[in-house]
């Protein structure tokens, strides 16, 4: 069963820097685009970034040119470069495959607070 294993998260003031891992333990890692994707409180999950099993990303607007999302596909891990961090970008972020039905992990928790 496909597991994603999210780590990262915490507690940093507004305008610092976190960085998200998350691996994959399956096959399919190769297969699918990998998203990061997060939840606030009382609000959606919602996609922020992605990156293609090719390399190719896409971000949110609220993310651009603040996040980035790398994927090393030899060790089934993406990862998520967050800087400049806002307090709205206090949630629980996730990664998950483009697509695939498989159940989500944990989560790791991200709070943006001075």
């Amino acid at each position: 069963q496909v597991q994603f294993v999210e780590s990262g998260g915490g507690l940093v003031q507004p305008g610092g820097s976190l960085r998200l891992s998350c691996v994959v333990t399956s096959r399919i890692f190769n297969l699918y685009a990998m998203g990061w994707y997060r939840q606030a409180p009382g609000k959606q999950r919602e996609l922020v970034a992605h990156v293609t099993n090719g390399g190719n990303t896409n971000y949110a607007d609220s993310v651009k040119g603040r996040f980035a999302i790398s994927r090393d596909n030899a060790k089934s891990t993406v990862y998520l470069q967050m800087n400049s961090l806002k307090p709205e970008d206090t949630a629980v972020y996730y990664c998950h495959a483009l697509g695939a039905s498989t159940p989500w992990g944990q989560g790791t928790q991200v709070t943006v607070s001075s």
